[in-house]
Order: structure tokens, then sequence, then C-alpha cells
């Protein structure tokens, strides 16, 4: 069961990684002039998917790494840092654009934070070359240096 959960949490993750670029290509065809449709399909993806996926990421951490609770913590932190990331979304009625330009900034934290968890889960379901048996030829130990 704990596999499922490990393949469910890297698979979610990914997803971060990959809609967070996605997602700052909405926004910048929206400042290129691609109009209202490039910012709602922005918005569409930060909230309903990256911030859902960061929470369903914090919940299957609890069954793919079973009472290691600092990395559950970790994987809070990803949805907490999501959530405070949607907060400083510039509005209409907010003007302090140093505060709100931390939106994109924080961005790119959860972009790293995601890879860095996709990262673990890929090295604890033996898909990392260090996480792999080594080869025949691998093993051998060389020559020592003159």
């Amino acid at each position: 069961m704990r596999r499922a959960f490990l393949w469910i949490n890297l698979v979610l993750a990914s997803l971060i990684v990959l809609l967070v670029f996605l997602q700052a290509y909405f926004i910048t065809a929206y400042v290129a002039g691609a109009g209202e449709s490039a910012l709602d399909a922005h918005s569409v993806t930060g909230f309903l998917f990256i911030h859902a996926a960061e929470l369903l990421v914090f919940l299957t951490a609890f069954g793919a790494w079973p009472k290691a609770w600092r990395w559950i913590g970790f994987t809070f932190f990803l949805f907490a840092l999501g959530t405070v990331q949607i907060l400083l979304t510039p509005v209409e009625e907010r003007t302090n654009g140093w505060i709100h330009g931390l939106h994109g900034l924080l961005a790119l934290v959860v972009a790293v934070t995601a890879a860095i968890i996709a990262h673990r889960g890929m090295r604890d379901l033996g898909l990392t070359r260090s996480s792999r048996p080594a080869a025949a030829a691998d093993t051998e130990t060389p020559p020592p240096l003159p």
C-alpha cells in the first residue's frame, strides 16, 4: 500500500512542477497581450489544479512515509507555501506591487519544493540511479592511482 501512496505522491509533485511552468507561460501570454483568457487559465491552473495537488501531496505523504514526521511536515510546507503564494496574488484593491511581486517569486519556490518531494519519491521507489543495485561492471574497484 505504501508503494501506491509513493506513486500518487510522485505523480502529483511532478505535476505541480510542470503546471508551475505552464502557469508562467499563461501569465507571460497575458502580459504580452493574449487577453483575459490567458489570465483566467493562469488562475484556474494555479488555484484548482496546483493548490489541490499541493493538498493531495500532503495528504498522501501520510501513506507514503508513515511516521516520518519531518518529511510529512515538509510536504505540509509545500501546501502552506502555496497558500501564502495565492494570498499574495495582486488584485485591483491592493496596490503594493513590491509585496505582490512575491507571488511570482514564491511560485519558483513552490516548483523547487515540489521537485524535491518528487525526487524523494523517485528515490524511495527505486527509480533513481543511486537507489538501484549497481551493475556488475560498476562493482569492480578501479586500480589505485599512482
